[in-house]
């Protein structure tokens, strides 16, 4: 009789997951981990994402310098606009007609100094707002005093506040003599001097509309209302009779 080979049962291999083994599933994890990196490293944008840009951001002051160390501070009496005259002495500022400018001469009313430049990108920013305030308060007793500085010539600044319909008083501080004194690190710089001639705040900057405003209330806050027979607004003048 024939011998028959021994037969011997063996278990039929499978893979961990159907007929893939690990090596097999380990690679696979491997390309698609290098898959995903090449996809993040493609479509992300260059440059610094690290937060939203503002909404709106606001010009900030114009910085000629160099920084001055002792400016003027609230509560000092600013120096008079003068700028040297043919003889070298101080002479008064005028005005784009000619007339003097004169913080003596403006005692007793609210006073809002703004030194600017038509060259300046934060001044032109801010020009809407001071020729609004400036005429929204004349009648309630502000005075704007626009000193623009460091201009090529007299020309340009005329040339400007006509194009802009600028109603207030404006003057040319060509040399920047004006704008040395006063000790000024850039533009605009807005100086709101009480009735009593000292200074009550400053603003390094342009301001909005909003806050020019607010600046300028505050200072009309601090003039005394004027006395009358009823305590209250100017004296009228009486009607001549006439002839009994």
């Amino acid at each position: 009789m024939t011998e028959r080979p021994e037969f011997v049962h063996r278990r039929e291999r499978r893979g961990l997951i159907g007929p893939f083994g690990g090596r097999q599933l380990l690679g696979g994890a491997i390309v698609v981990v290098l898959v995903a990196i090449v996809l993040v490293v493609v479509t992300t944008p260059l440059g610094n994402v690290g937060g939203p840009l503002p909404a709106d951001p606001q010009p900030t002051q114009y910085v000629i310098g160099p920084a001055v160390a002792n400016g003027l501070k609230p509560g000092e009496i600013p120096p008079e606009l003068t700028v040297p005259g043919p003889d070298g002495k101080p002479t008064p500022l005028v005005d784009l007609d000619g007339k003097p400018v004169q913080l003596a001469a403006l005692r007793g009313r609210a006073v809002w100094l703004n030194f600017w430049a038509s060259w300046c990108p934060p001044c032109q920013f801010e020009t809407p707002t001071v020729r609004d305030v400036a005429e929204a308060y004349r009648d309630r007793g502000l005075t704007v005093v626009g000193v623009s500085v460091r201009e090529s010539s007299e020309a340009n600044v005329r040339a400007y506040a006509e194009k802009y319909q600028l109603g207030y008083t404006i003057a040319a501080d060509v040399t920047g003599a004006v704008y040395d004194a006063y000790r000024l690190n850039g533009i605009p710089t807005s100086f709101f001097i009480g009735p009593e001639g000292a200074i009550h705040t400053i603003v390094n900057g342009p301001l909005a509309e909003d806050a020019a405003r607010a600046q300028v209330e505050a200072l009309l806050a601090s003039i005394p209302a004027p006395s009358g027979p009823t305590g209250g607004g100017p004296a009228r003048s009486q009607p001549d009779p006439g002839p009994s």
